[in-house]
């Protein structure tokens, strides 16, 4: 009896394999298909109710600025982009001046974080100040007016943060060579040193990151670090592919995006792109302080979604990027060569083929 059940659910299991292999070759045919497909076997159901749960978070911060500054962070640099354009055309950003001084009125009567209202207040007054006598413009330039822009901004309390002039001499003492070296150099690392690694350094690294460019200057992301070993062992553990170190990796960080930056379904894959930009200056920072890294990849399979979700107190929008192991690195430990494809196949010129 037993061998014919077994038998049986290899026949099934054999003909379902069929029937998904032409199911996955219709929908790579015909779009109807593979909507039909996925709506079927709801692999993509938590980043749809995300992206979901992202643009009605996003609706609710138009009213309620401590939510989410999104759409002023994302204006704010519109507004910046068109006093840098050459030539500069005045007036511009008409279609959307309105609604950046209504988010940024607000903003500055509800609080957010001081540098950032700082940042909306130069670069709007900069506006008005270029901006001709125009229809639209004047009810507005009252109320950009009447904002007081904050003080004693960490850092930024001396100078404008409108668009600038980059000074030559503030340019890093680096060459390419010596950038190639640290490039070579970084490699993913499984073996650390059982030292606790100080704060001070994990926190420059981020401060590095968030140098990183992001898609109009939203960061959509955060770093969620852990450093007490018995959350580590918890947390290093969810991932795939990490049994055979993680019992020894001294900290941890989950980058996590936030859905709720964008409005539209279409920019649903920012929060992964500029996630990971921030990610490789976050490494490169590491590396250069003395710290080892090694990047961790995040799969979407539904229970260990869940179980991430559960362990950081995710919201819905809220979607695991990546994990980072790092550490004072394990000088007796191998790293893999991982060897890289050749430049020709990385990189091509107009329309080279070869």
């Amino acid at each position: 009896m037993k061998t014919v059940l077994r038998r049986l659910k290899s026949i099934i299991k054999r003909a379902l394999h069929h029937v998904d292999a032409l199911l996955v070759t219709g929908g790579a045919k015909n779009r109807a298909v593979a909507v039909a497909y996925y709506a079927l076997v709801g692999k993509f159901a938590r980043e749809q109710q995300s992206v979901l749960a992202g643009r009605d978070a996003y609706r609710r911060s138009l009213l309620d600025p401590t939510i989410n500054s999104s759409l002023l962070r994302r204006n704010v640099h519109r507004i910046e982009k068109g006093l840098l354009m050459r030539p500069r055309r005045v007036p511009f950003g008409l279609n959307y001046i309105a609604e950046t001084v209504d988010a940024y009125t607000k903003a500055a009567r509800t609080g957010i974080e001081p540098s950032e209202l700082a940042w909306a207040h130069d670069v709007l007054n900069e506006y008005m100040r270029v901006t001709p006598e125009h229809h639209l413009i004047e009810p507005l330039r009252k109320l950009v007016n009447g904002v007081i822009r904050p003080a004693n901004v960490s850092g930024y309390k001396d100078r404008s943060l409108s668009p600038y002039l980059r000074n030559p001499a503030d340019a890093p003492d680096i060459d390419y060579s010596e950038f190639l070296k640290l490039t070579r150099y970084r490699r993913s690392v499984r073996w650390y040193l059982p030292e606790k690694v100080p704060r001070n350094l994990v926190e420059r690294a981020v401060e590095a990151a968030a140098y990183s460019p992001t898609a109009c200057n939203r960061q959509p992301y955060e770093f969620r670090v852990f450093d007490d070993p018995e959350l580590v062992s918890k947390l290093i553990t969810l991932p795939m592919g990490t049994s055979g170190f993680s019992h020894q990796v001294p900290a941890v960080a989950v980058v996590v995006g936030k859905q709720r930056n964008y409005p539209h379904e279409r920019d649903r894959h920012l929060i992964y792109v500029d996630g990971s930009l921030a990610i490789m200056s976050f490494v490169y920072a590491l590396e250069v302080q003395g710290l080892a890294s090694c990047c961790i990849n995040w799969p979407d399979v539904e229970p260990l979604e869940q179980k991430m979700a559960d362990f950081l107190g995710l919201a819905i929008d809220e979607r695991p990027i990546m994990l980072v192991a790092f550490g004072y690195p394990d000088p007796a430990g191998l790293v893999a060569d991982s060897t890289k494809k050749p430049l020709s196949n990385l990189c091509k010129f107009n329309f080279e083929t070869k």
